[in-house]
């Protein structure tokens, strides 16, 4: 298996609600789709949306669980204002800051907030770490 992950898919329990929160709130581009599923094009991969028991019943897995799903997706930026930025623009869209952006043990900044379904986001500024495969350094 190569190592990539082309796809992130999200269940989540109003597609309408979440397609506002990420297309509107957070500004990801989206692409044609169809009703009940969205997809956004981020840099490298997707984001999928799609109902959470839909996505359940695909995997063929039960659709309930609780509390923390043991993972958080990650944006990394360029700069400490930056995270304050997409911060502040994750909280205007209806997200939850669930760790204010401070300074990080390991020499960062950094905070999370979570999504209207309670998927987590670090937003992170890593002085040691490029923002994406394009900015690797030489």
């Amino acid at each position: 298996m190569k190592p990539r992950i082309s796809m992130i898919t999200l269940g989540v329990g109003d597609i309408q609600r979440s397609i506002e929160f990420y297309e509107r709130g957070l500004g990801f581009p989206r692409m044609d789709s169809p009703p009940e599923v969205a997809f956004f094009t981020l840099n490298g991969t997707w984001l999928g949306l799609y109902g959470r028991d839909a996505l359940a019943e695909d995997a063929q897995v039960g659709a309930v669980s609780g509390g923390f799903a043991g993972f958080s997706l990650a944006h990394n930026v360029s700069s400490e204002g930056e995270v304050d930025q997409v911060m502040s623009q994750a909280a205007s869209a209806g997200a939850v800051v669930t760790k204010s952006a401070r300074k990080t043990e390991w020499g960062g900044y950094a905070g999370y907030f979570s999504d209207p379904d309670g998927y987590l986001w670090e937003v992170a500024h890593n002085p040691l770490f490029w923002v994406g495969p394009s900015d690797k350094p030489a």
